[in-house]
């Protein structure tokens, strides 16, 4: 075990005591929302499901049971080379929503047996265990009593898998190596030799990019990356998240970093059917930026500027972007919107642009707020008064919009244009990095998902059970 560097190391780096016990528990939850699915409509345990974010036959899985991988389908395999796979597969359609009364639900039986000390994403949460508890038995038997808590209130389907480790870089990897339902504890001493043949990209925080550099630098496994200096991984990572990594990596207690400070709120979708052409992938475009708009007045940010991307089919993509007044106001920002995109349209219109004779359609939409600030701008000698006032006011009657549609459900007050969208199509999506909150979803949604726990979302696939999607 390398000694632990004395006081500061640069960059305000300082750890604690070096990796003597179990300081984490890591708990990971195993295709997190298939199992929710399964969970919701007990028929499908045992029974290959994907869910999907779009009813096409082209649209990938953003998720797969684990009955679904061992016959080989994964995320991003479309709905129909799924059923190509295997003809008994359940397609159904993402409810996000749902994922996260559920996500708020395991976590409130988590902190029954022991608190929580971060939330990582949907999936993943990370505790810190007292001083009873860092040995192993104590570590493992605490392990077993959240597996039989989370059991008897939720049943088979939601399983997970648990790490043990003295850094939660370590607890992360050790839940990732028994899945799933797994239990592993990584002890310092067991290190490198436990883990020397995992592959650098099995490791979190070492992605594909990560990884490149690491080999260019000659670090092609887990005893050589073992063996680097914390000041050599600082240079390779590029900053000092390197450093750190190192030092996690060998069982230290580094201290979770600042929270970064969030840059941009947007959305994005990839588009199917008429919201392909030009009418119909605007209508969705706007729809997005109402609900980046919506979460910027939730957070109290304020934006100046926004960023349109559309990607097309065959191929290309266009991009823009617009700086302004800092806003909250969504009149403003669609009348930015507006300022881009009829030029983005005259050159889709443009036979010069075609791909083999045909026009190109929109295959995916995203709208960016950035350049966010905490306040509203300040004074500007050649800027109006009445201009920001009326900016302001406008800006207070979509929060007010916002509040009656949290409260009473999405679709209570909406643009017109925006009416007969489907909500399932445009509702908050979750990455698994962002858990959403829960005032992005109505109130009524989020209590009609508690009182029914999803099962009228299955009565049609029981009515039908040949037929998986709706």
């Amino acid at each position: 075990m390398a000694p632990l560097p004395e006081g500061d190391t640069g960059e305000g780096l300082a750890f604690a005591d070096s990796a003597a016990g179990l300081r984490y528990i890591f708990i990971d939850f195993n295709a997190y929302f298939a199992s929710v699915e399964q969970h919701d409509a007990p028929e499908l345990i045992g029974r290959p499901v994907i869910v999907i974010p779009l009813d096409s036959e082209h649209s990938g899985a953003i998720a797969a049971s684990y009955e679904a991988k061992a016959l080989g389908i994964k995320r991003g395999t479309t709905m129909r080379e799924a059923r190509a796979i295997c003809g008994d597969v359940a397609v159904l359609p993402a409810r996000h929503d749902r994922y996260v009364v559920m996500h708020h639900e395991l976590l409130e039986e988590i902190e029954r047996h022991v608190p929580i000390q971060r939330v990582c994403s949907i999936d993943e949460c990370v505790c810190r265990l007292n001083p009873e508890e860092a040995e192993p038995e104590a570590a493992r038997a605490l392990a077993r009593r959240i597996k039989a808590g989370l059991a008897a209130r939720f049943g088979p389907a939601m399983r997970c898998s648990i790490g043990l480790a003295s850094s939660t870089l370590l607890a992360k990897l050790a839940s990732d190596l028994e899945k799933p339902d797994g239990l592993t504890v990584i002890m310092p001493k067991s290190l490198p030799a436990r883990l020397r043949d995992l592959p650098l990209e099995a490791i979190p925080g070492v992605g594909r990019g990560v990884s490149q550099r690491l080999i260019r630098a000659g670090i092609t496994d887990f005893t050589s990356l073992w063996n680097l200096a914390p000041k050599q991984a600082r240079a390779i990572w590029g900053s000092v998240t390197g450093e750190r990594f190192i030092y996690g990596l060998k069982g230290h207690d580094v201290p979770d970093g600042a929270a970064p400070k969030k840059a941009m709120i947007g959305h994005s979708r990839v588009l199917s059917g008429a919201h392909r052409r030009p009418e119909g992938a605007r209508i969705v475009a706007r729809a997005l930026l109402l609900k980046a708009a919506s979460r910027l007045r939730h957070y109290g940010m304020y934006a100046s500027g926004l960023h349109l991307s559309l990607r097309f089919y065959p191929e290309g993509r266009l991009s823009q972007e617009v700086r302004f007044r800092g806003s909250q106001n969504s009149w403003r920002f669609l009348d930015k919107l507006d300022e881009m995109w009829w030029p983005m349209m005259d050159w889709l219109a443009d036979p010069r642009n075609y791909r083999d004779g045909r026009r190109r359609s929109i295959k995916l939409a995203a709208v960016h707020l950035f350049a966010l600030k905490n306040g509203p701008p300040e004074r500007d000698l050649f800027v109006s008064a009445d201009s920001d006032h009326r900016d302001a006011l406008q800006a207070g009657l979509w929060r007010r919009i916002d509040e009656a549609n949290r409260k009473y459900g999405m679709e209570t007050l909406i643009l017109a244009s925006q009416k007969g969208m489907d909500l399932n199509y445009l509702g908050v999506k979750i990455a698994f990095s962002r858990v959403p909150d829960k005032a992005e979803f109505s109130d009524r949604s989020l209590e009609d998902q508690r009182r029914l726990t999803g099962m009228a979302h299955h009565q049609r696939l029981r009515q039908n059970a040949s037929r998986s999607l709706y």
